[in-house]
């Protein structure tokens, strides 16, 4: 921000000069002084407050002009005025230079000055309401006692006749679009027909003069009442405004277009000047620059500890019964069914993996944003068509060069709830994702994915090791339950050795010949028991590797979530290894589950039966239920598990914001 000018005074004239409001004018005393001259004294208009500056020394001149000063090399005139002016020129300062005889001035410099106060201002410190020249308004910084506005990416659509986003237009329609956000430029003081406003915007990121500006907003100017015109962005740099004096402000709405990410780190920065031109066909030149600061608001993932507001789930040719079951539990829930039907998900039933839902925030506004994934299954156009709309953002990511793996699917895209980690709060949890093992090249979510998540700064990512898997997701081997206890949830995570546990611990009470898969008739397995399980050598060992597989992933999650032993909960689980060497489930894998509040969603394990009840679910309650959760087993070994999914991949929730501001995260 640009305060302070200087001013080159000349003996035996009077100049004219605009003082901008809070900023001081440097007269140089010295420099103007004619021949002789050994002091000087200042005579101003009460407007103006004159102070002497020699030798880093300061003193402030009366209005009268009675002392005098000597004349040393360096000394110079501080000038400053805290009130606009009414019309040109009502306002000067006088300075009388003296010989060493001490006589009358032997000349004088001076200078007429009209006070204008000029301002751009945005809600700085964040609460809704756009306050005055906020002395703050020209950085961005984090936490509770930070400041800087913020900007919210106007990624929904408003209009349905448009057939993109708002942001890839240069078109508002409205005022009230709830995406942009509001500045003003506010002006007081005497009208001078050499002066203008100049708006200029640069985001601060890499271009060169020779390509268009990557900025990532632009301004509306009201226009002719509810009308407005684009005057500022990828093409446009700069905007002028001819200055008319006296009380005026302007509205301006400032729209995003991009979210932060590895070429854009989110801030932006908005420049306003006063140009003063001395004459006709001369170049204007700055005489006061004022800047404001954004962030542009990032992508902010829900945890399942939050309420969910509505449950997506697809309807397809062999899913009914799957449907029927999920109805039931989202009735109990209190929450809302959204069915995708055929002739949108055109055969594809993986809900979780197509979309993540999220949202953005800024003091004025939030509004839920789903995340696009780069599989483009039969669901790609469910997102554009069914959910993007008013108030309901749209955002994704396509790897331009990179092969689109099954790790890019969304169930390989999780996040905790809150958590405090030695110390450092992450109270809007943090993202997990999988990926291949520290030392070997396998599957990866896709680089511009990753680059994407990282970048939002408030869910710090943690990467895993899924890649053991066939399918390769986060969400086959580990989730989260809300609870009301200090911590407010547990890690729930597949464990192939509890699993072994429970069958060992029923084969001593007399239940080795319990069989599994009863009531499944779709099965391709001879008669399953207990015993059959356990004497499986082969079996024993592909589950001895997963759990080595589970354990790293444990061990990286207590200490990247700070959690302990007392925060997880095994639950059963079996794998069996494919012809690549893959891990996939053995029966329905429960810990693949939809979390609605206390109501669960759990896959029917269709384990051991025994005196008439599956061994895996009476286990699961017990662990679960005395915690308040409510576990609800749905079918879905035939329309999910047969192919390598579950329950919670083939479902997906929209849940409600965090009541968190993402602002006062401290990265």
């Amino acid at each position: 921000m640009l305060r302070d000018r200087t001013l080159r005074l000349q003996y035996g004239s009077r100049m004219e000069a605009v003082c901008v409001l809070g900023t001081q004018i440097s007269a140089d005393v010295y420099g103007a002084a004619p021949a002789g001259a050994v002091s000087f004294s200042v005579k101003h208009t009460a407007g103006v407050q004159v102070e002497v500056v020699t030798d880093d020394q300061s003193q402030v001149a009366s209005a009268n002009g009675g002392k005098q000063w000597p004349l040393d090399h360096g000394t110079i005139l501080k000038l400053s005025m805290n009130k606009a002016s009414t019309e040109a020129n009502d306002n000067k300062v006088t300075v009388n230079y003296y010989d060493e005889n001490g006589g009358p001035p032997i000349d004088q410099a001076g200078v007429f000055l009209t006070g204008i106060g000029i301002s751009l201002d945005v809600d700085a410190d964040r609460d809704g309401v756009v306050e005055k020249n906020n002395p703050r308004k020209g950085t961005w910084t984090w936490g509770p006692d930070g400041q800087g506005a913020i900007l919210l990416v106007n990624c929904d659509k408003d209009n349905p006749f448009i057939s993109g986003l708002d942001c890839d237009d240069e078109k508002i329609f409205s005022k009230e679009d709830a995406s942009m956000d509001l500045l003003r430029v506010r002006g007081e003081g005497s009208p001078t027909k050499l002066h203008s406003w100049r708006e200029c915007a640069t985001g601060k990121s890499h271009f060169s003069k020779h390509s268009f500006s990557p900025t990532p907003f632009f301004l509306l100017d009201p226009f002719f009442g509810q009308r407005y015109i684009h005057v500022l962005g990828r093409r446009k740099l700069y905007h002028v405004v001819k200055y008319t004096g006296g009380s005026a402000e302007l509205e301006f709405f400032v729209e995003g277009l991009r979210f932060p990410d590895d070429t854009f780190p989110g801030l932006v920065s908005i420049n306003i000047s006063l140009l003063e031109s001395l004459t006709e066909g001369i170049p204007r030149a700055p005489i006061f620059t004022d800047t404001v600061v954004f962030r542009v608001a990032p992508w902010i993932m829900t945890p399942n500890t939050l309420a969910p507001v509505n449950v997506f789930v697809c309807s397809v040719k062999d899913n009914y019964l799957f449907l029927k079951e999920v109805k039931s539990l989202v009735s109990k829930a209190s929450c809302d069914l959204k069915v995708c039907f055929g002739y949108v998900n055109r055969g594809d039933r993986w809900m979780q993996d197509e979309i993540e839902f999220g949202y953005i925030h800024a003091p004025h506004k939030c509004f839920p944003v789903v995340l696009d994934s780069p599989r483009d299954g039969g669901l790609k156009e469910f997102p554009i068509k069914e959910l993007l709309g008013p108030d309901f953002g749209y955002v994704t990511r396509e790897p331009l060069f990179e092969v689109v793996t099954s790790l890019d699917s969304f169930g390989n895209l999780e996040v905790s709830p809150p958590v405090t980690v030695n110390g450092k709060a992450y109270p809007l949890g943090r993202i997990l994702i999988g990926s291949s093992f520290p030392t070997s090249a396998g599957r990866r979510m896709t680089k511009v994915v990753r680059d994407f998540l990282y970048a939002q700064q408030v869910q710090s990512p943690v990467e895993l090791y899924s890649d053991w898997l066939t399918v390769g997701h986060v969400d086959e081997f580990v989730t989260f339950v809300p609870l009301p206890d200090k911590k407010q949830f547990r890690m729930l995570m597949a464990s192939t050795s509890a699993c072994y546990k429970l069958f060992r611990e029923k084969q001593k009470e007399g239940h080795g010949e319990a069989t599994m898969f009863k009531g499944y008739s779709g099965t391709d397995t001879k008669r399953v028991t207990i015993n059959k399980v356990l004497s499986n050598e082969v079996m024993v060992q592909e589950n001895q590797y997963v759990q080595r597989c589970i354990d790293w992933n444990r061990d990286i999650l207590k200490k990247e979530l700070g959690l302990t032993e007392k925060d997880i909960i095994d639950l059963p689980a079996l794998f069996k290894i494919d012809k690549m060497g893959k891990a996939m489930a053995y029966f329905p894998n429960m810990v693949n589950m939809i979390v609605l509040s206390r109501d669960l969603g759990i896959p029917k394990p269709f384990g051991p039966i025994i005196e008439g009840d599956c061994c895996l679910e009476a286990h699961v309650r017990s662990l679960l239920e005395p915690l308040g959760l409510m576990c609800s087993f749905i079918d879905d070994i035939s329309s999910y598990h047969k192919m390598l999914g579950e329950v919670h991949c083939g479902t997906n929730v929209h849940r409600e914001p965090f009541s968190f501001k993402w602002w006062h995260v401290i990265p």
